[in-house]
């Protein structure tokens, strides 16, 4: 086995909690093992991010911030062959992660106590994205 991939389904832009499909991997991949899983997304209009998941306030904020530094009306946008989304899209995923390590221990993914792990979600129009999951072993 060389890695696995994990099939989100989007409805457009925003955060996808991915958390629970990966911990649900983690054990199957590594069963009673340790290592680290490694993450990537194939796609140049989402990205990864580790970060607060308890608090639904806290994805919402995320997703606006991002909103702000990104807008759809900067002038010097030229890239909008596939809509006004287009080029934001790209801009908002160099500002996020397009891989991830995490630790798995015992088949647990070692995650900080209110940590999750977000698909981000650039596009409008609904998507299957497409994540890769590399185990590697003690």
């Amino acid at each position: 086995m060389t890695y696995k991939k994990l099939n989100v389904q989007t409805k457009g832009e925003g955060f996808y909690d991915v958390t629970r499909e990966l911990r649900k991997m983690a054990k199957d991949l590594f069963s009673n093992e340790s290592g680290m899983i490694q993450l990537f997304i194939t796609h140049t209009s989402a990205g990864l991010t580790i970060n607060e998941s308890f608090d639904p306030s806290a994805r919402i904020d995320l997703e606006n911030f991002l909103k702000h530094l990104a807008p759809r009306d900067l002038k010097f946008i030229t890239h909008t062959d596939e809509g006004e989304d287009d080029s934001p899209s790209h801009m908002k995923a160099i500002l996020m992660n397009q891989n991830l390590g995490i630790i798995v221990e015992r088949g647990e993914l070692i995650l900080g106590t209110w940590q999750g792990v977000y698909l981000c979600e650039f596009r409008d129009d609904p998507k299957t994205r497409s994540i890769l999951v590399k185990p590697f072993f003690d």
